[in-house]
């Protein structure tokens, strides 16, 4: 829940300095998500590493990849260059797509989470489903931009 609570967070308040005038390009609800998201993606790549996270990521990982820890460290990479890459105009877009489709690649591990009682157990399935589509959404709302 808590990547949920930083995405709407950063991106309400990014919004609101927008609207002030504050700063000017963040008078856009996509440049204000792309905030939100790298807020995010910043705080799920901590879980990466840090213990005991990193552990239940590494049990969530389906049995018939290999190297489930290495996958784990891979995938928080992604994750921080990523959240980088959204802070960079030029290359939002591009992270914005690689932030969607590494959500839909590791969805399998939050099904098998939810199903199997293992891992990270922050939400129900059909709740968690709809915190993906909304995570999807906002990626489609940077590349949209």
């Amino acid at each position: 829940m808590a990547p949920l609570v930083v995405l709407a967070a950063v991106t309400a308040l990014a919004r609101l300095i927008g609207w002030l005038g504050e700063i000017a390009w963040l008078d856009s609800w996509s440049d204000a998500v792309r905030l939100g998201l790298a807020a995010m993606f910043a705080l799920t790549a901590g879980a990466h590493f840090q213990q005991p996270r990193r552990s239940a990521l590494i049990d969530m990982v389906p049995p018939r990849l290999p190297a489930a820890p290495a996958l784990v460290t891979l995938t928080g990479i992604l994750e921080i260059a990523g959240a980088v890459g959204l802070l960079i105009p030029a290359t939002a877009d591009l992270a914005a797509a690689g932030l969607a489709a590494l959500l839909l690649v590791m969805f399998p591990a939050n099904v098998r989470a939810a199903r199997q009682g293992v891992g990270v157990k922050t939400m129900p399935l059909p709740l968690r489903t709809l915190v993906q589509v909304v995570f999807l959404g906002a990626t489609v709302l940077v590349i949209a931009g």
